[in-house]
């Protein structure tokens, strides 16, 4: 792309004729000066103009309602400016987190409007993707990268590639160690585990700790968890912090330990499938395991006050491990949180988005509970981000994408027209 700046002819030294345009051509990230009308030039300026003209142009955008965090705070867009990248900000990027625009500026951060932004700069930020309809303005030199929820997004993933967008999709960084500080998964699990338990207690018409008074013992309030990942081990920390007796169900033998140092109990069923390849995931079980599996789940959910469900499997619907039977077992005034609504949730009953109360059991279908904490939901976010990006841009501050790095390699969810993650693809194949 073609960037022509026009000077004054009569500015110092840097021009001896009657040009006044110097084209800088960009052609595979090589800059190239023409100009064969001009006689001599002030070698100095002209290199500045040309370091200008590399650095990477990083976009934030407003996120639409009701979405409160922001992909990247004031923070993190020092740290970027630390790398020599340029920061432009939607106007009321960061309203949602209680960051007023001149907060940005101070940071060093340049405002700009939603269209402009798009169409200026090189890599575009964001939590959540945007509208289908706005990526088709979006041309084929640009850089997205987000949380696009590819396993559920095949629009927009066919919309990247007809675009022939570059992108990358956060929940796609590999589980290994170079990469854990890259990973949103578990930077919004820990929040969504931490905020789920503080709303289990709120909503729960009991109290989580035992007390013992004048007025009698009152029983500590017991906790099912279904799944042992980032976000249930969360939750079983501040569920045992606030007094509640839990337990802990997941297939994988390998958390048994985790969660007994953090005072659960671990409820174990024999025989569960484990692959080391799965990247610390769950697998999907033998029939006759979850046959056993659910037999269990229900005799413990019986004698439960709350269920917070977390159990899911990256790529597929999140596994049912809370039949209407279960539920009809529960005692009313019970309360299940699910935290894996969105991929369709481990209660046979959830409603994505929505409480429902069935038996006297009240069902909350809430998978954006990091939304609930916009303030440190964004920092962990845009240090997440910062981190990713440290590995696009080099000493110069311009753009370098190298593909052989298994971490850019594994985030990429589309270049130059192609599906590019293997398991995304085995997803839809399926």
């Amino acid at each position: 792309m073609a960037k022509i700046i026009t000077f004054n002819k009569n500015a110092g030294n840097l021009f001896n004729s009657q040009a006044e345009t110097l084209i800088i051509t960009e052609q595979s990230c090589l800059y190239l000066v023409y100009d064969i009308q001009i006689r001599r030039l002030n070698f100095y300026f002209c290199l500045q103009l040309i370091n200008n003209s590399i650095r990477v142009k990083i976009g934030v955008l407003k996120e639409k309602e009701p979405e409160r965090r922001v992909a990247l705070l004031p923070e993190a867009v020092k740290a970027l400016l630390e790398l020599k990248a340029e920061v432009l900000v939607e106007p009321g990027a960061g309203a949602g987190a209680f960051v007023p625009d001149s907060v940005y500026q101070q940071a060093g951060a340049i405002l700009i409007e939603r269209t402009r932004l798009l169409k200026e700069a090189d890599l575009i930020v964001m939590i959540n993707p945007t509208e289908v309809d706005e990526l088709k303005t979006v041309d084929s030199t640009k850089i997205i990268v987000g949380a696009l929820n590819p396993f559920q997004n095949k629009a927009l993933i066919d919309q990247l590639q007809s675009s022939r967008i570059t992108s990358f999709s956060l929940e796609l960084v590999p589980r290994i160690t170079r990469a854990q500080s890259m990973d949103i998964l578990s930077s919004m699990a820990t929040v969504a585990g931490y905020k789920a338990v503080l709303d289990a207690a709120y909503q729960l018409p009991r109290f989580f700790p035992m007390f013992m008074s004048a007025a009698g013992t009152i029983k500590p309030a017991r906790m099912l968890i279904l799944g042992a990942g980032v976000a249930g081990l969360q939750a079983l920390a501040i569920a045992r912090k606030l007094g509640a007796i839990v337990e802990v169900f997941d297939v994988r033998s390998a958390v048994k330990e985790e969660v007994l140092s953090l005072g659960g109990k671990f409820v174990e069923v024999a025989g569960a499938a484990e692959d080391a390849s799965a990247g610390g995931y769950a697998i999907e079980q033998s029939e006759d395991f979850k046959k056993r599996q659910a037999e269990l789940i229900q005799t413990h959910a019986r004698n439960a006050d709350v269920i917070l469900c977390t159990a899911q499997i990256p790529g597929k619907k999140a596994p049912l491990l809370v039949t209407k039977e279960t539920v009809a077992a529960m005692k009313p005034g019970s309360l299940i949180i699910d935290l894996a609504a969105s991929t369709g949730g481990n209660c046979e009953l959830t409603e994505f988005n929505k409480v429902v109360e069935v038996h006297g059991v009240k069902i909350i279908g809430n998978s954006n509970y990091s939304n609930m904490m916009p303030v440190d939901g964004s920092a962990m976010y845009g240090r997440n981000v910062v981190n990713l990006l440290k590995l696009f841009i080099d000493e110069q501050g311009a753009l370098k994408l190298d593909f052989s790095d298994e971490i850019i390699k594994g985030a990429c969810l589309t270049h130059d027209s192609e599906l590019m993650n293997e398991r995304v693809k085995l997803s839809y194949k399926n």
